[in-house]
């Protein structure tokens, strides 16, 4: 067959970005009628392979040439990628994609010059449309910008993250400021109960972005399961798709790194334990929702438990569902952490040279009141895990808790003189409540919150003289309380 001498293509609109064709034709996105003379003896074009996201199609027929870019549509995000874990060398980066190849799409991270420093793969994780980015090789203690790619598109608004620094045998410690909250509940009322709705305040989001943290610490219930989520997988996966579409929650998740823990609301039903038949539903959301440092306890890789360091403070974030037996079972049977979990943690406690060690926990720890789902609803437990925080001398622990509608700080001096501390922060948007009538002996005077609200934790100073001063703040980001606690001074409170 003999192409026409004379060849003509229409108008085109594609995906395509930068296309070369033999004969010197440029492909771009859009294709403009073109002619070639073609000498008699050419029976048909050959064309090379060019740069666009997927590779095009020609077809020959009777003559006349029709030229088609088999591309797939471009991925389409959904809502803002944010960075979880980071460290020295690499930072762990979540998005979301909808009704999209995510093999199509990678993160490219540029240094402060914008020059490409490297461009890197996405993971698909166990939900359709999230996945993972692993940016590695990465140099302490530098400012690198982001976006998320397809081709030469980019598909998202550019992003910074620093990594951490290298300060060891160096420097002293940096400051390093962590934002705290719990308890987000975002409306739908079609799935919600009748009456006032129980989210609010949507705003305070925007403020702790503001706030200039280094890390955010989701302390759990950050969604909340309704009755119509709790039987499916999808139920789960819509309601944290759900949560994650509000705007202002966006805005927050855009600024610095994101490390989570859950509790009963992103678990199952209210107060659910280690029975619930669907906590592989909950694991499964859950690691396709955030994206926590790697690792898991030995001889419990079922429990959503990790450790990680940011500057000098070591952070454990535990699970108080996995391995949790109701405590009305009683005696030996009650359990909240676990055998397993709780060892976990003194081996890690004892080892950590940190001068402070902040262990993140769904429900509270120190408080004595034996109510709702206080660590003191498990005395064997309790007793035990504090015994032994004062056998091993173990000084510098602050729990950092959640669930409670209300915020306080509770203390406890063990037999050996060491102090313990629980930082209670609660709620960010759910209901709120004043407990100041609650039974807990060790409440701190004129720390209970009972409206929305979100905690500050900032350590900082030299090497050997490090405090950790803590804030409670207003939706509106005015500071309601704050405390210090100085490592060279027996870890006692003061103003």
């Amino acid at each position: 067959m003999r192409a026409s001498a004379m060849l003509k293509t229409s108008l085109l609109h594609t995906n395509c970005n930068t296309t070369v064709f033999e004969k010197g034709l440029q492909w771009s996105p859009f294709f403009y009628v073109q002619q070639f003379e073609t000498p008699p003896e050419v029976e048909y074009f050959r064309f090379m392979q060019f740069t666009t996201n997927h590779l095009a199609q020609t077809l020959v027929l009777t003559g006349i040439l029709t030229l088609g870019c088999a591309t797939h549509p471009l991925p389409n995000l959904t809502g803002t990628p944010f960075v979880g874990n980071i460290t020295m060398r690499s930072a762990a980066i979540w998005i979301q994609l909808e009704k999209s190849d995510g093999t199509l799409a990678e993160i490219e991270v540029l240094d402060s010059a914008l020059i490409q420093v490297g461009v890197f793969p996405l993971k698909e994780l166990e939900v359709l449309g999230n996945w993972l980015c692993r940016a590695g090789n990465l140099e302490p203690g530098t400012r690198y910008s982001y976006h998320v790619r397809s081709g030469n598109q980019s598909l998202s608004d550019t992003l910074q993250f620093t990594t951490q620094p290298l300060w060891q045998y160096r420097t002293d410690p940096p400051a390093v400021r962590f934002a705290l909250g719990s308890c987000t509940y975002i409306n739908e009322t079609s799935y919600d109960r009748p009456g006032k709705p129980y989210g609010s305040g949507y705003s305070i989001f925007e403020t702790i972005a503001n706030d200039d943290f280094d890390a955010m610490l989701w302390l759990g219930d950050n969604i909340y399961l309704r009755e119509v989520d709790f039987d499916s997988f999808s139920g789960y996966v819509h309601r944290y798709n759900h949560t994650r579409k509000t705007k202002q929650l966006q805005t927050l998740l855009a600024q610095g790194a994101h490390y989570a823990i859950w509790d009963d609301h992103d678990f199952g039903p209210n107060d659910c334990d280690g029975s619930y038949v669907h906590k592989d539903w909950a694991k499964k959301a859950f690691d396709s929702f955030w994206a926590n440092p790697e690792g898991v306890i030995d001889g419990a890789p079922e429990l959503n438990a990790t450790t990680f360091s940011f500057g000098d403070a070591d952070v454990f974030l535990l699970d108080n569902r996995t391995h949790r037996v109701n405590h009305k079972m009683g005696g030996e049977s009650r359990k909240m952490l676990g055998k397993v979990q709780m060892e976990w943690l003194l081996n890690n406690l004892k080892n950590s040279r940190a001068p402070f060690k902040l262990v993140a926990v769904g429900g509270q720890m120190v408080s004595d009141a034996a109510i709702y789902e206080n660590f003191a609803q498990f005395p064997e437990e309790r007793d035990w895990l504090f015994s032994e925080l004062n056998r091993l001398n173990i000084k510098g622990v602050v729990f950092l808790t959640g669930d409670r509608h209300n915020s306080e700080l509770s203390k406890m001096q063990l037999e050996n003189g060491n102090w313990i501390y629980d930082l209670t922060i609660s709620p960010l948007t759910s209901g709120s409540y004043d407990h100041s009538d609650e039974p807990n002996r060790l409440r701190e005077a004129g720390t209970m919150v009972g409206d929305h609200n979100y905690g500050i934790v900032e350590i900082t100073g030299p090497r050997k003289e490090r405090t950790l001063r803590m804030q409670v703040k207003a939706a509106d980001g005015s500071i309601i309380w704050e405390r210090a606690i100085d490592a060279n001074n027996d870890y006692e409170l003061r103003p």
